[in-house]
Order: structure tokens, then C-alpha cells, then sequence
């Protein structure tokens, strides 16, 4: 069984909810990412979506665009991105972590090798945002052969026929986009959310995670009533810029921020 898989398996037992933040590798700078890594976790983090610095994230609002052109500005890699997994993994061997970025670093390393070095250095999925799944035969099948998830996104505009496409490849989880946009959008409904999470659940039986618009513990809890997972990026990404100038207390307010969404989310 995939870490991954385990970790669903785990809190489903425990009538729990997957708390899955995201932060972008290398920022502020490459060296504070392993502790914030640990600080998510120690927080009550059960899965880590880590982003790998990209010139041109598309899919990313003004917060985690700026985040990737940080990491950039001290030439933080792909190949760093899998040395900080690696280190996160000297003392952590339970957290699963997905890769989350696009598909152009990839194709400049290959295939195979990215995915060879990805499981050396312990990555369980990897999430290319700009993958469209018709074309992500070949890479899942590489993916596969090294016991690497490919996790794939599902909108609200995602139709019936084209959710049981992408559920049918996806393994470890999908995520819901719970919002038409960018990342960092504002309004969240969760009433819709809701109706979309059933609609999957129907051809489904992947958890379900769910990002976007989810900016503290209320929205948390009230997505983690309806999901196996809640998705928390931006306001992450926003409070490590925010708290740029001093580096050495990012951990501890991290750990803070999950330790109120875990709370929250625990009371669902």
C-alpha cells in the first residue's frame, strides 16, 4: 500500500479528514524549507502538497506566483526540490508528499529520470497542473513502474464523462479546484462544494480533496464535512511572505495555523 493510500486508510478508520497544505519549495529560501516541512506536520499536517518553482504558473493567483519567483530568485530546481524531500525524509518516513507543478521541468529531465530520482528521494504523487489526462498516458505509465500517484485536478465546469476518465487514472486522490480561477480566489460555497463532492463520490471511490478558497479553520471544518481532504495553500504561501524579513519564526506560525485548522477540522 502507497503512503498515500495508508493515510486515507488511517484517518478514514479514525472518522478523520486530511489536513494537505501547500507551500512552494524555496521560499523564502531554499534553506527554511525542510523545517517548515516539519512544522506543517508537527502541526498536524497529514499529507504535504510541495510546489516546485516554476517561471510561468498559470494556474497560480498573485500570492504563489510571487512564491515561485522567490524560490526562482536563489535558483531553487527541481533537482533542490528532490534533495529537500530527501532530507525531509532522514527523519520523516510516514508523511506522504506529492509534487505539485508543470509539466515543462519535466520534459527537460525525462521522464524516467525524474521519476527514478522523485523515488529515490521518497515522493509518493505529483500533481502536472498543466497535464491534460488524455495526454498523461505515458507519463502515468512511468509514474507506475516507480509507485508514484499521478494526481489529477477536477473543476466545477468538469463534466460527468470526463470525471470517470480522470478518476479511472488517477490514483491516491483527486483534487476538487472548488472555484473557477486561480489559486487564492475568495469566494467559497460550500453548499456547491457538497453537490460536486457527491457527483464524484459517484464514480469514484478515490478521496476526494479539496482546495481553493479556504482560508482558515471555519472554512476548513465546513469543507471537511464534505471531503477526505482539505486543501490549504494561499494563506500559507501569504504568511510565509509575510514573515519573509524574519525567517526563524515561519515554522512556529505554521505549525500554528494547522494546529487550528487540525482542531477545527477534528470537531467535524
Amino acid at each position: 500500500m502507497s503512503r498515500i493510500a495508508a493515510c486515507f486508510a488511517k484517518l478514514s478508520a479514525q472518522q478523520r479528514k486530511a489536513l494537505i497544505p501547500y507551500i512552494t519549495a524555496g521560499d523564502p529560501h531554499p534553506q527554511h524549507t525542510v523545517a517548515m516541512m516539519q512544522a506543517l506536520v508537527a502541526g498536524g499536517a497529514d499529507i504535504i502538497e510541495l510546489g516546485v518553482p516554476f517561471s510561468d504558473p498559470m494556474a497560480d493567483g498573485p500570492t504563489i506566483t510571487k512564491a515561485h519567483e522567490r524560490a526562482l530568485v536563489h535558483g531553487t530546481s527541481t533537482a533542490d526540490v528532490l534533495k529537500m524531500v530527501a532530507e525531509f525524509r532522514q527523519t520523516n518516513q510516514e508523511t506522504p508528499i506529492v509534487l505539485m507543478g508543470y509539466l515543462n521541468p519535466l520534459e527537460i529531465i525525462g521522464y524516467q529520470a525524474f521519476a527514478q530520482a522523485a523515488q529515490q528521494a521518497g515522493v509518493d504523487g505529483v500533481l502536472t497542473v498543466d497535464l491534460p489526462p488524455e495526454e498523461a498516458e505515458c507519463l502515468s505509465a512511468i509514474f507506475a513502474e516507480h509507485q508514484i500517484d499521478p494526481i489529477f485536478l477536477l473543476a466545477p465546469t468538469t463534466t460527468d464523462d470526463r470525471i470517470q476518465h480522470i478518476t479511472h487514472i488517477a490514483k491516491g486522490y483527486v483534487y476538487y479546484v472548488s472555484l473557477k480561477g486561480v489559486t487564492g480566489s475568495s469566494a467559497l460555497d460550500v453548499d456547491a462544494v457538497a453537490e460536486r463532492v457527491a457527483r464524484i463520490r459517484q464514480y469514484s471511490q478515490l478521496p476526494i480533496g479539496v482546495g481553493f478558497g479556504i482560508k482558515d479553520a471555519a472554512s476548513a471544518a465546513a469543507v471537511a464535512a464534505h471531503a477526505d481532504g482539505v486543501v490549504v495553500g494561499s494563506v500559507l504561501v501569504n504568511r510565509i511572505a509575510e514573515l519573509g524579513h524574519t525567517p526563524e519564526h515561519i515554522p512556529q506560525e505554521l505549525q500554528r495555523l494547522m494546529a487550528d485548522m487540525r482542531q477545527a477540522m477534528d470537531t467535524v
